[in-house]
Formats: C-alpha cells, sequence, structure tokens
C-alpha cells in the first residue's frame, strides 16, 4: 500500500523533530534523492511503488553513484546537500526519512533495500541486523 504523501512527512517531521513540514520535506527530498542513485533494478521500483508519487519521482530520478557510499560518507553527503547541515545533524535526518521509508517498504523490501547497501545502512534504517 502507498504511504500518503501528508503522512509520510507527518513521520519524518514528527521522528526528526523539525519544526516545520517544511524543514521535514526538504530532508525528504535529499535524503531519497541520495538513496535513489544507491539502489537499482526491481528493488528500487519497488520502494518507489510504496512511496507517495511526489517522492517517487525524486527516488527515481535518473542520477546514479559512482560507487557505492559508507553509512558516514552516505551522511557527509547529505549534509553537504542541506543548508547550514553538520555531519550530527544529517545523521538526525537520514535517520528520521529512511526509518519512515522502511516502514513504508516492509520487512521484506527493507531487507532487499540492505542487500544492495554497503554494511551498517541496517542501523540508519532502524533495523539493525544480527552481527
Amino acid at each position: 500500500m502507498v504511504m500518503r504523501w501528508e503522512a509520510f512527512l507527518d513521520q519524518v517531521k514528527e521522528r526528526g523533530a523539525y519544526g516545520s513540514t517544511e524543514e521535514a520535506e526538504r530532508a525528504t527530498r535529499t535524503v531519497l534523492a541520495l538513496l535513489g542513485a544507491h539502489l537499482v533494478g526491481e528493488v528500487r521500483a519497488d520502494l518507489a511503488a510504496r512511496l507517495p508519487e511526489d517522492l517517487a519521482l525524486v527516488l527515481l530520478s535518473p542520477l546514479q553513484a559512482r560507487e557505492p557510499l559508507s553509512p558516514e560518507r552516505f551522511v557527509r553527503a547529505t549534509a553537504a546537500w542541506i543548508e547550514g547541515a553538520t555531519e550530527q545533524t544529517a545523521t538526525w535526518d537520514v535517520s528520521a526519512v529512511l526509518s519512515v521509508a522502511a516502514e513504508a517498504a516492509g520487512e521484506e523490501l527493507t531487507g532487499r533495500i540492505l542487500l544492495q547497501l554497503p554494511a551498517g545502512y541496517d542501523l540508519l534504517f532502524g533495523h539493525p541486523q544480527p552481527a
């Protein structure tokens, strides 16, 4: 089932403790654009199908990462794209957005997403994997 736009942003706003929906939307668009550059094939399409249409288009943007970013580099890239962000605030942004995306995706798809990403993303998605 596709999560509604307002519901997605409301959850991100709550988890990220943002003062406005605009802040939550900015973080959401940035994180999903970067995530989309790292996912390929059916996994990317399946996640897009569970997101609100506007966010699905962000995820499906034609950007492709040259190399997979470690979780730390993903957070640094997020910080670089969000004006005034630090690595600490970007970690908060990434976790708020990816945990809501994981809920929209469900357990099975979240597992497939994590298989495409370098080790350590499970914590950003709020789904710690057994060692």
